[in-house]
């Protein structure tokens, strides 16, 4: 019998507050036709916790599913901003949602989510039971409010994904992760805030990203003609661009939420996923590619049949 794992459902939250460009411009030397010609955002979100955002974006994701917090077999919890450093974010999400399976999180920066999902679908495989996967992050606490190059980029937010096993193929049809040691140009201290060479990040994320594509398609047998929906990490509006083309990806299978989430880290390959599963973009069947990068470098790219055929 093969062992399968398929998506079953999915969720998402983001806080109720929302900063716009004009209300950067107000505390900042900065306008909104600056930020949005840069970087493609007019709004984020902010707030919440990182626990709190990862709970109720998971309770949206076993409803989805059809599915109770009991009949899980683990949660993968991937984030750079835990609330605290002991435990871990997923021992609480836990606590919350009153379960005692396996918990554990996944700190790979930006990229965490594609790490997460690759790990949660061989222990899908092998558990036989659902599992819950969560992109979780406050990032917004790591800028530096004065420092208009930093404080407008990120937003806060939660996406989470139920897992279950099948009888048929597994849905995850390719992927590859990566490290490109250069911590000097995307750090944060502890107790600091983050530092960027933006343009460095730029550089380095096409590359990285594009031959991350490359390895999982070909892992998975297709080419950048057989995907239907692409998802990268959303950072900047012009990586995205820039992505598609070197990949050969129309522009009109980009899912960007970019302009009115920001970069959410760990979150925004989550989010998007919800984003367009939620508007049709996404339907039973799609094959989506997911590519994400982010402070290490790390990198990684899924292609992924959607669920809920």
């Amino acid at each position: 019998m093969t062992a399968g794992v398929t998506v079953a459902g999915w969720g998402r939250c983001l806080p109720e507050q929302v900063i716009t460009n004009a209300d950067w411009a107000a505390r900042l030397d900065t306008t909104d036709e600056w930020i949005v010609e840069r970087t493609g955002i007019h709004s984020r979100h902010t707030g919440g916790t990182t626990v709190g955002n990862g709970v109720e974006a998971a309770r949206a994701a076993l409803e989805a599913a059809g599915r109770a917090a009991s009949e899980l077999g683990l949660i993968v919890v991937a984030t750079t901003t835990p609330d605290r450093l002991i435990p871990p974010t997923s021992t609480d999400v836990a606590e919350h949602l009153g379960v005692r399976c396996g918990a554990f999180d996944v700190a790979a920066t930006c990229a965490g989510f594609v790490y997460a999902m690759v790990i949660a679908d061989g222990l899908c495989a092998q558990l036989r039971q659902p599992v819950l996967v969560i992109g979780t992050d406050t990032i917004t606490r790591l800028a530096d409010p004065a420092d208009r190059s930093m404080a407008v980029l990120f937003g806060d937010g939660a996406g989470a994904l139920v897992l279950e096993p099948t009888d048929g193929e597994d849905d995850l049809l390719g992927w590859s992760l990566t490290t490109e040691p250069c911590s000097e140009i995307l750090n944060c201290e502890s107790g600091g805030y983050m530092f960027m060479n933006g343009q460095e990040v730029f550089y380095k994320a096409v590359h990285m990203a594009a031959e991350s594509i490359e390895a999982a398609l070909k892992d998975a047998g297709l080419r950048p003609a057989d995907i239907d929906v692409f998802v990268p990490h959303q950072a900047n509006a012009r990586i995205m661009e820039a992505l598609a083309r070197r990949v050969g990806v129309p522009r009109a299978k980009l899912v960007s939420t970019i302009d009115h989430m920001g970069n959410t880290s760990a979150a925004s390959i989550p989010l998007a996923l919800c984003e367009a599963a939620s508007d049709g973009r996404l339907r039973p069947g799609s094959v989506v590619l997911m590519t994400a990068f982010g402070g290490g470098m790390t990198g990684a790219s899924a292609v992924l049949r959607w669920g809920n055929r």
